[in-house]
C-alpha cells in the first residue's frame, strides 16, 4: 500500500493590500477550516469544497495510506508574515520526516503566495519539500485559476494541476483531478516531459470568470487540446495584484513525449494571446450600478447584484470600505442590502445595544486607507447573530464559518450585514444567519469579485461589477508596480512593465 503524504498551505497576497497574513489569521482561517497539523488534517477538511479533502478522499478511495502533515489558509491579505511562514512549512517539513519513507507527497496549494523575505512563496515550500524527500519521490500540487506560476515551481514538482472554474466550485475536483495524476505517475515509474509558458500581460479578476466569454471558451478549449493532443493542461490566469517578476497568466503541461507537450501549450496559449482585447473587466461606478438597480427591480421581483470588486476580501480587502454602502443611501435604494462589512467594534456595540435600538454607528474605514471616511449616522438594529453557520452554496459549500458576531443594521430602506472576521461574501448563508433572504430584496451589494456568481447569479436578474474605492483595482495599470518582470502589459492591451520601472 503506497503512502502519501498530503498537506495544504494556501494564501492569496494581494501585495499592495493595507494588512498582512499573521500566524493567528491561519490559526482561525478566515472562514477556512484553522491551522491543523497531523492527523487531525483530514477531519477538518472533510466535506469541504477543497482540494486537500477532494485528494486524500479519492486516494483512499485508490488504497493509498495518507500521512497528513499540515493543513493552513487565510483569507487573501498582504505578505504572509515571515513567522508564519516559517512555523507553518515548518511544521510540513517536521511531520514529512516523521512520516518518511514516502512514496509520494501531494500539496494543496494557492500559487499567488508572497511572504514577507520570499517572492515566490510556493516554490520556496516546494523546494524544501524536495530537498527533504529527495529527486525519486513523486510531488504533486494543485493550484489555484488564479496562481502565479513560476519556472521554479514547475521545476520542483512532477505536476501541477489548476483549477479550471471561476467561481472555483472544482476545488474538491481537483484534489480528485491530482490524485488520479499521481496514480498515473506512479503507475508509469517515470517522470512526464514538462512545457511551461507565461503570457505577456495581466487579466482583471473578473474579466477572468469562466462563466462568460472569453474564458468560458478557452477552457472549453482547453479539454479538447487535451484529447487532440494526449497532454494534459493547465491554464492559470494570474492573480494581477502581486508585485513579483512572475505575476500573470500562464499555460503548462505535461505528456510522455516534449513535443506532445510543448504542443499543447502554445496551441491553448496562443488562443489566450489571441483573446487578450476581450478580457473586458465591464465596470461601472456605484452610482451608477446603483442607480440601474433601482430602474431594473420592482418589489418582489429578483434582486441586482452589484459587486463591490475592490474592496473584495477574496482579492485582499478588508471589506470595510463603504462608497458602495453610501451610495446606496444616498440614492434611496429600497429593500437594499450590502454585506458583508468588517467592522468588529460596530458589530460589537449592536450587541450591547440590543435588537430594536437605534443609534449611531461610526461604520468601515478601519483599514487607514487613503482617502477613505467611516459612514456615520443613526442605524436601527434589526438583527443580531453569532457568526456561526455552515455555507449551502456551490462555492463555500460545507464551509464552517466562524466569522464573530454579527449584525444587520438598517437605515431608510438599505441594510448593512457587518461581521467581525473577514470573508468574502459568496453564499446566501451569510445573510440567511441574520434572516435576510437574498432572492427577496431588491439590491445585493456584495464585497467579492466573481465567487459571488456560484451561488447568487442564479436568483438575479442583473449583475453589474462596481469599482468603488479600494485596494484591489480593477484597473491593473493603476498598481505602483516595482518588481513586475519587463515586458509584461499591465492589463489587456495597456501599457507595458519598463526596465526603469522595474529598476526603481
Amino acid at each position: 500500500m503506497p503512502t502519501i503524504a498530503a498537506a495544504g498551505f494556501q494564501h492569496e497576497t494581494n501585495t499592495f493590500a493595507p494588512s498582512k497574513a499573521t500566524l493567528d489569521d491561519f490559526r482561525h482561517g478566515g472562514g477556512w477550516p484553522p491551522l491543523t497539523r497531523g492527523h487531525g488534517v483530514p477531519d477538518v477538511v472533510a466535506g469541504a469544497n477543497i482540494p486537500l479533502a477532494g485528494f486524500i478522499a479519492a486516494a483512499r478511495g485508490n488504497g493509498h495510506r495518507i500521512a497528513p502533515l499540515v493543513w493552513a489558509n487565510a483569507t487573501p491579505s498582504a505578505h504572509v508574515t515571515r513567522e508564519a511562514f516559517e512555523h507553518i512549512v515548518g511544521a510540513m517539513i517536521e511531520e514529512l520526516k516523521r512520516a518518511m519513507p514516502v512514496d509520494a507527497v501531494y500539496l494543496d496549494l494557492h500559487g499567488a503566495m508572497v511572504a514577507e523575505h520570499v517572492d515566490d512563496g510556493e516554490a520556496e515550500v516546494l523546494r524544501r519539500i524536495r530537498a527533504t524527500v529527495g529527486p525519486r519521490v513523486a510531488v504533486v500540487a494543485s493550484l489555484d485559476l488564479h496562481a502565479n506560476v513560476s519556472r521554479a515551481m514547475i521545476d520542483f514538482a512532477e505536476a501541477l494541476v489548476a483549477y479550471r472554474t471561476y467561481p472555483h466550485v472544482d476545488m474538491a475536483d481537483t484534489g480528485r483531478r491530482a490524485a488520479t495524476t499521481l496514480d498515473a505517475l506512479l503507475a508509469a515509474g517515470e517522470k512526464p516531459k514538462k512545457a511551461f509558458r507565461q503570457v505577456p500581460f495581466l487579466i482583471p479578476l473578473t474579466a477572468q470568470c469562466t462563466l462568460i466569454d472569453p474564458a468560458r471558451s478557452i477552457y472549453a478549449r482547453l479539454g479538447e487540446v487535451e484529447r487532440d493532443t494526449g497532454a494534459t493542461l493547465s491554464f492559470a490566469a494570474g492573480f494581477p495584484a502581486a508585485d513579483i517578476a512572475d505575476c500573470g497568466p500562464s499555460v503548462f503541461g505535461y505528456a510522455a513525449q516534449a513535443r506532445q507537450a510543448s504542443r499543447a501549450v502554445d496551441a491553448l496559449a496562443d488562443l489566450v494571446e489571441a483573446s487578450e482585447g476581450a478580457f473586458d473587466p465591464g465596470l461601472v461606478t456605484a452610482e451608477e450600478g446603483v442607480r440601474r438597480a433601482i430602474a431594473m427591480t420592482a418589489p418582489g421581483g429578483p434582486p441586482v447584484v452589484l459587486a463591490d470588486t475592490q474592496d473584495n476580501p477574496g482579492a485582499g480587502g478588508n471589506g470595510d470600505t463603504v462608497g458602495l454602502l453610501a451610495a446606496m443611501i444616498r440614492l434611496r435604494a429600497e429593500d437594499a442590502v450590502l454585506g458583508l462589512l468588517i467592522d468588529a467594534n460596530a458589530a460589537r456595540l449592536a450587541h450591547e445595544a440590543g435588537l430594536g435600538a437605534d443609534l449611531e454607528f461610526s461604520l468601515g474605514a478601519k483599514s487607514g486607507l487613503p482617502g477613505q471616511r467611516p459612514l456615520v449616522g443613526r442605524f436601527e438594529v434589526v438583527r443580531l447573530g453569532d457568526g456561526n453557520f455552515v455555507c449551502s452554496g456551490p462555492f463555500y459549500g460545507g464551509f464552517k464559518m466562524r466569522l464573530g458576531p454579527m449584525a444587520a443594521l438598517r437605515h431608510n430602506g438599505v441594510t448593512v450585514v457587518v461581521a467581525s472576521k473577514k470573508v468574502q461574501a459568496a453564499d446566501q448563508e451569510m445573510f440567511r444567519h441574520l434572516g435576510i433572504e437574498p432572492a427577496r430584496q431588491r439590491v445585493l451589494g456584495l464585497k467579492s469579485s466573481v465567487h459571488f456568481r456560484a451561488h447568487f447569479q442564479p436568483i438575479a436578474c442583473g449583475v453589474f461589477v462596481v469599482a468603488s474605492p479600494g485596494p484591489n483595482p480593477a484597473d491593473t495599470a493603476t498598481l505602483p508596480w516595482r518588481k513586475l518582470r519587463p515586458g509584461v502589459r499591465l492589463k489587456p492591451h495597456g501599457p507595458m512593465m519598463s526596465a526603469s520601472a522595474a529598476e526603481r
